[in-house]
């Protein structure tokens, strides 16, 4: 049996003001550390997220749209990376999956509030609607601190530096503190040199070319598996050590390439759920791939499958992640075109 993981209810985060957003992310991540220790025997199709009451890797919900379909893992074994004394479990990635969860967070609490509204409870929507507003908050401050220097806000920091110390270096010139100028200029020539090494890594940031976009099924070179990617960054924001394990300055490319959050398929490893791949080790299959895939966040993020076997995402993960809709390519043999709904 699926064990139960239990917490605090959604209504009592959403009224305690006074531990705030850092309270509720802190408990979050406190029981997604228990989530992670269970294991999987089924998956579900899309429901209401409660984010504290949790089966294994996936979430219970509301009974009118929950559906369980049965699922039997056939197999737990790791695949191995031949001779680079590798295993598919190097590129396990615990951020990427508490990312990926903490997104159901937001998706819970925003279902809520409209649940709420249409309800006529305006009282708890707007506790909800504050929660809610805090914890996107706080999400954006971490994203921020994952780009780091690269982040539009770093260069605006700068900028903003830059100008309160011309100001300070005007004064210093009219009081003729010469040597507090001198020191003031130094400064300000050190905040340019890095204010515009910011600008080139934000625009490269922002500009960065996937191969690979959201839905798409691949293969992984080395291991095998197949995977659905559900996440991007421009280049690796996992730790150095998460870096070391997985050898990513073996790689041809290095750290400085397109790293996906992929789910994979549990019937091939049950245990690894989401990793983080380099774009160098993926592959696209040349002919649309209409196997069955099974993982437990998949109704989650995905509307379903289209005509070339891809997933389509949801809304809410596009915008995420600043992406359009993928149309399938026209077939003139069908009576009208195949795309996502």
């Amino acid at each position: 049996m699926v064990e139960m993981v239990q917490g605090l209810s959604l209504s009592t985060l959403a009224t305690s003001g006074k531990s705030g957003v850092y309270g509720s992310i802190a408990s979050w991540r406190k029981h997604y550390k228990l989530m992670k220790k269970t294991q999987i025997t089924s998956a579900t199709d899309r429901h209401y997220i409660c984010p504290q009451y949790v089966q294994s890797m996936f979430l219970t919900g509301n009974p009118n749209i929950l559906r369980h379909r049965n699922l039997r893992v056939e197999a737990g074994w790791l695949f191995k990376g031949g001779g680079q004394g590798l295993d598919a479990s190097s590129e396990r990635s615990e951020s990427a999956n508490e990312d990926i969860l903490i997104f159901f967070f937001q998706l819970d609490l925003a279902t809520r509030v409209q649940y709420a509204l249409n309800l006529e409870q305006y009282e708890t929507a707007q506790q909800l609607r504050n929660k809610l507003t805090e914890v996107e908050a706080e999400v954006m401050r971490q994203q921020e601190a994952k780009r780091g220097s690269s982040s539009k806000s770093k260069v605006q920091d700068k900028t903003i530096s830059i100008i309160r110390l011309r100001a300070d270096l005007q004064h210093a010139i009219e009081s003729e503190n010469y040597a507090l100028a001198a020191d003031l200029r130094d400064e300000i020539s050190k905040l340019e040199s890095e204010s515009l090494a910011a600008s080139v890594n934000a625009l490269a940031y922002e500009n960065v070319q996937y191969s690979f976009r959201l839905g798409q099924k691949v293969r992984h070179k080395i291991f095998g598996y197949c995977a659905v990617i559900c996440g991007m960054d421009p280049l690796c924001c996992e730790s150095s050590s998460w870096m070391e394990i997985a050898q990513v300055e073996k790689l041809s490319r290095g750290s400085n390439q397109p790293f996906y959050q992929v789910l994979v398929d549990v019937h091939a490893d049950p245990n690894l759920l989401v990793a983080y791949v380099p774009e160098e080790n993926l592959l696209a299959p040349d002919q649309p791939d209409m196997e069955t895939f099974d993982h437990p966040y998949i109704s989650f993020l995905f509307y379903g499958v289209d005509a070339a076997g891809d997933f389509i995402p949801i809304k809410q993960l596009r915008e995420k992640y600043n992406k359009p809709r993928h149309e399938v390519p026209f077939d003139s043999e069908d009576e009208k075109p195949r795309g996502d709904a």
